[in-house]
């Protein structure tokens, strides 16, 4: 098991990688969800997969086992910026305006992690092992990235796991019920982790 994280730049490096990865997003959030999200040729995005973000995937042999999108607030594309600020502005139907507790960010040092999933193919033996890899290589790619911070809109189970992988989070907002699930934004710090 390896995790990558993939860019415009470098996805022509990992095969089909990035195709497998969007494939894994459908099965997790159109399929096993339901949600009514954009897809094409089996596979999930939306308008903030663009060059400014970038993607981790947890794989092994060719199988994407999780994943992770990450965005920078200061990212643009027409009206668009970043998933949560969008929101707020009143830009997404589907999640509230309110989800936030101050003015979603527009900062080189803060990044938004979103579409954060692990495959339901997991073995329930290695979920925590594959959740725990997705998150690591998260944080290190975003400080890689120059993030202090990053902004997310996760499962509102977030305070069980955030201690067992070590991080520095706290509630950004309200739990919010969408999709038949409940979720919040979390803040969490970088610059307080060490790995």
């Amino acid at each position: 098991m390896q995790a990558t994280t993939l860019s415009f730049e470098n996805m022509h490096n990992h095969g089909e990688l990035f195709a497998n990865l969007l494939r894994a997003r459908r099965d997790s959030f159109i399929v096993r969800n339901n949600w009514d999200l954009p897809q094409a040729m089996g596979m999930e995005y939306d308008q903030y997969d663009t060059p400014a973000s970038r993607w981790i995937a947890v794989h092994e042999e060719g199988q994407v086992l999780a994943g992770i999108r990450l965005t920078p607030t200061t990212a643009r594309c027409g009206i668009y910026t970043y998933m949560i600020r969008d929101a707020q502005r009143g830009l997404l139907d589907s999640i509230p305006a309110d989800l936030l507790d101050f003015e979603a960010p527009v900062n080189a040092d803060v990044w938004e992690s979103s579409r954060v999933f692990v495959s339901n193919s997991v073995p329930h033996k290695i979920r925590g092992l594959v959740h725990a890899q997705l998150i690591s290589e998260m944080c290190k790619a975003a400080r890689d990235l120059g993030a202090e911070e990053v902004l997310c809109l996760i499962p509102a189970s977030w305070p069980r796991f955030s201690k067992r992988f070590g991080l520095d989070a706290v509630a950004a907002g309200r739990v919010m019920h969408i999709d038949g699930a409940d979720t919040q934004c979390v803040k969490i710090t970088l610059t307080s982790m060490v790995h």
